[in-house]
């Protein structure tokens, strides 16, 4: 058997947004997936899963699940034995995405979930595909199931975040930084620089996907874990 991989859902997601990854990764990989669903801070929320993890990892993270990842990775680098980033970001909250988040939080509270996720799609931004209205069903159910509250906490932690760029330098594992070619809000020029920033990366763009590449084009994000899962030790 493998080492264990931990998967991280993004925003509002739930184990439905590996559900292909986990069915092809475990036939011969433990899998865990734990969404992030344990406070209002990135710090709460890693150090709930770092209890929860077995003693060492591979930790992959989609969106906001890749930020709570590079905390991870902070807090038990002995422990994380290598890293996927999906469709995220090493940087800090700008003031200008801090004012639009409180507004959507402030809709939400008052019964307009729904709404404030079409807009979260809109904004970062799904591939036109046969699988595209799926795909956005499929969120809005993920949505529904973990609800307003939730939806305030992880806000509100992806507004508080701190900037991980350091971290990233100081990564010692094999990592890969993934993206969906079409994602609108964090397009490939970003995930470009964050690869740059850790040692050894990889990047990989998924074609035909936006911001939910595991959903979106599933065959692609499995064909590139499993050469991630098999990506050599690099000596420092």
């Amino acid at each position: 058997m493998r080492e264990p991989i931990v998967l991280l859902p993004g925003f509002m997601c739930d184990a439905r947004v590996f559900g292909p990854q986990v069915a092809a990764l475990s036939v011969d990989t433990p899998v865990m997936v734990m969404p992030a669903i344990a406070g209002e801070r990135v710090e709460e929320i890693a150090s709930a899963i770092v209890s929860a993890t077995p003693g060492k990892f591979a930790l992959a993270g989609m969106g906001f699940g890749g930020i709570i990842a590079m905390e991870v990775l902070r807090r038990a680098p002995d422990r994380v034995t290598r890293i996927a980033l999906m469709d995220t970001t090493p940087l800090s909250e700008t003031p200008t995405d801090a004012a639009a988040r409180e507004t959507r939080i402030i809709a939400a509270r008052t019964g307009r979930l729904r709404e404030m996720m079409d807009e979260e799609i809109r904004r970062n931004g799904l591939a036109v595909s046969p699988y595209r209205n799926d795909v956005m069903a499929l969120v809005q159910d993920m949505a529904h199931h973990l609800g307003g509250e939730v939806f305030v906490a992880q806000s509100r932690a992806i507004m508080r975040r701190k900037d991980q760029q350091s971290i990233m330098r100081r990564c010692k594992v094999p990592a890969l930084v993934m993206c969906g070619a079409e994602n609108a809000a964090l397009p490939v020029k970003r995930h470009a620089f964050m690869a740059e920033l850790i040692p050894h990366a990889r990047l990989e763009v998924i074609e035909g996907a936006g911001y939910l590449p595991s959903l979106e084009q599933p065959e692609a994000v499995i064909n590139v874990l499993r050469a991630w899962q098999k990506q050599p030790f690099v000596l420092q």
